[in-house]
């Protein structure tokens, strides 16, 4: 997979540091439009590294293609308004905020969609509609995470940058999170998933990366590496 010249996303021999120790080291990874692709490992494993450098908010050396565009010299913003949308691990609401409010900060770049942006995520998120008033501090872990998501889908991404979208939430809610996102890549999102719970993000991946210590250690379809037993021993459990 990795090399492929239509790819929505390429990324080539990525290296990230911080000071002088490597945490992404020689990545090549490619996300094909309209899959969910998975990257898991360990904690510690640069999987949140790599995302924040395909965003730009972390400098890097190496190739970052989206779109047929080299982006790594374009700033964090440009990226936003080309469709590229990440959802930050720890989603970074604003708690005093209402829900509402949270979401059309989310439109900045799309300004002129925002009553059909807005329409668009509460369809998806009933339980944000009824919570439209109420502020983001108040919400459960799993309606935060609807309301990081749905922020991010305000902003009419191309590529949805997912950053561990079920730490510390119930295995329920993490099924209804996980849910979402399938059908957001049956909508015609296309979704970089980075997620600990490799069973759940192998399930609805279309192809999966294994990051180790910075670098990339199998890559696949996601039903195979669900099937591989050095990933079945290292990642999930049994």
């Amino acid at each position: 997979m990795t090399g492929h010249p239509g790819a929505l996303l390429q990324v080539d021999d990525l290296h990230v540091a911080y000071g002088r120790v490597e945490a992404v080291t020689g990545v090549n990874l490619s996300v094909e439009a309209g899959q969910i692709v998975s990257v898991i490992g360990a904690n510690g494993a640069g999987k949140s590294t790599l995302l924040a450098a395909l965003i730009g908010a972390l400098p890097s050396r190496g190739v970052i293609r989206y779109a047929g565009r080299d982006v790594r010299q374009m700033p964090l913003e440009d990226r936003v308004a080309a469709g590229m949308t990440l959802v930050p691990e720890r989603r970074e609401l604003f708690g005093s905020m209402t829900v509402e409010d949270n979401l059309q900060l989310g439109a900045y770049t799309q300004r002129a969609g925002m009553q059909s942006g807005l329409a668009d995520v509460f369809r998806r998120f009933p339980r944000l509609l009824e919570r439209r008033k109420q502020l983001a501090g108040t919400l459960s872990g799993g309606e935060q995470q609807m309301l990081a998501i749905g922020r991010a889908l305000m902003a009419r991404p191309k590529l949805l940058l997912l950053d561990e979208p079920s730490l510390g939430l119930a295995p329920l809610i993490v099924r209804d999170i996980l849910h979402i996102v399938a059908e957001l890549r049956d909508s015609g999102v296309t979704v970089l998933l980075v997620e600990q719970n490799a069973r759940a993000a192998l399930a609805i991946s279309d192809y999966g990366y294994v990051l180790e210590g910075g670098h990339v250690k199998l890559e696949g379809p996601a039903a195979r590496l669900a099937d591989d037993p050095a990933v079945v021993a290292s990642y999930l459990g049994g």
